[in-house]
């Protein structure tokens, strides 16, 4: 029996793809379809596949042509699979030829011609484009419009205060004016991805969740670092079991790069500590244990009262069965690390832990240590973009960022913004 494999991520699957594999099952007796992994995916630079691995695994199997399908999640697993099932021939089309040579060594290799016209990138190009605005000025704006052009489905223009025409707005002005910047666009029927904390308050907060809603708009917290890999897989890891029950999470997040501590700043234009590093910290501990803290403290170091400025905070909650931790600062350096303890073991992700492409399984025994590598592009924002088109293109909201978390987060900002803390 003479066996063939051949490998390709097939999203928006069509006739080219169907021809492909018609061809490929020709050269032999048994063809085994290697079908790329989100992660993988993600690796090679192709974030905005526009279907799940499980839909797209569900299509090539709807053909009837595959005898078997396979997961490729890693770089060199073509070698590996060659070798474990036994395969005659390694085919893929045309468009990479030469790209796969050296598997010469270990099977025949066969570039088939592809069938000209049609491709996954034509018909995703085909589709109309999400329009976004942007509401603000400054690097998160910049770094966000410069983003948007890695992603296939997105397209920026410049929306004005009357937000015409566009679909969507990314909000990133100062924290006082995020909840009636959102409200404006919401009400203008726009969908709105707004840098955290959404609103200052939880009835502000819940206000504008409410009237998304009612107009059956997405409104989507934009922490960056929820949307990158290493740190989804660092959820699910955590989660899992692998390190026990989890006791303690810690995380810290600091910055002197605002210039807080200059002389003569004007700190009215700045985002406080609170505010720009607050929700970044304070996510792995909602995501982890939850919402529903027994206590909480918060200790602060005001730099302007009148403002409530504050150049560094520390945040202390008690969970039923766990503790947590949060440090930010941008009045003060630390390091900026996360630390995830249990019962069996810990997760460690070293600064800046925000921004990860990496992290660690430790246990008392280092040899079953384990470390993970993910790839991260323009620090998880072109991630971010890539969900939040998908959100508004299926109507299924908040998958990485629950509404309950945003509101969590925006209630411990509240507090400290009645002064519901420990001065030093």
């Amino acid at each position: 029996m003479v066996k063939v494999i051949t490998y390709g991520t097939y999203d928006l699957l069509h006739y080219g793809h169907i021809r492909l594999l018609e061809r490929a099952k020709a050269l032999g007796d048994y063809l085994i379809v290697g079908i790329t992994s989100d992660d993988y995916d993600k690796t090679r630079g192709k974030i905005n596949n526009q279907q799940s691995l499980i839909e797209r695994i569900a299509a090539v199997k709807a053909t009837g042509i595959a005898d078997e399908i396979i997961v490729e999640e890693y770089e060199g697993q073509k070698i590996d699979d060659i070798r474990r099932y036994d395969v005659d021939i390694f085919t893929v089309g045309s468009d990479w030829e030469g790209k796969f040579d050296y598997l010469n060594e270990y099977c025949k290799v066969i570039y088939l011609p592809r069938t000209e016209g049609v491709s996954s990138s034509e018909i995703r190009a085909e589709k109309r484009k999400l329009i976004i605005g942007t509401i603000g000025e400054g690097n998160l704006c910049k770094k966000f419009i410069r983003e948007m052009k890695f992603v296939n489905g997105v397209e920026y223009k410049e929306c004005g205060d009357s937000l015409e025409n566009v679909d969507a707005v990314y909000v990133a002005t100062h924290p006082d004016n995020h909840y009636s910047d959102v409200k404006r666009a919401l009400e203008a029927g726009m969908h709105v991805i707004c840098e955290s904390p959404i609103a200052l308050s939880l009835s502000e907060c819940q206000e504008l969740m409410n009237l998304a809603h009612e107009k059956n708009l997405v409104l989507a917290d934009a922490i960056k670092t929820a949307y990158s890999t290493a740190y989804s897989r660092l959820l699910v890891v955590a989660k899992s079991g692998r390190i026990g029950d989890i006791v303690s999470v810690d995380a810290v997040c600091s910055s002197l790069a605002d210039g807080a501590t200059e002389q003569g700043v004007n700190l009215s234009k700045k985002q406080n500590s609170i505010c720009a590093w607050g929700p970044t910290a304070m996510l792995p501990v909602f995501q982890l244990l939850g919402k529903e803290y027994r206590s909480k403290s918060i200790v602060t170091r005001i730099l302007d009262k009148n403002l409530n400025y504050d150049g560094f905070t520390k945040i202390d909650f008690v969970f039923d069965k766990a503790v947590a931790s949060v440090k930010v600062a941008k009045a003060a350096k630390a390091e900026g690390e996360l630390i995830i303890s249990g019962t069996k073991g810990y997760i460690y992700v070293p600064a800046p832990w925000w921004k990860t492409d990496y992290f660690e399984v430790r246990f008392e025994n280092a040899a079953d240590n384990k470390r993970h590598f993910y790839q991260l592009d323009g620090e998880g924002i072109r991630y971010e973009i890539v969900a939040f088109a998908k959100a508004v293109e299926s109507g299924r909201h908040n998958i990485y960022i629950g509404e309950e978390t945003s509101k969590a987060i925006v209630g411990v900002i509240e507090d400290f913004n009645r002064h519901n803390y420990t001065e030093i």
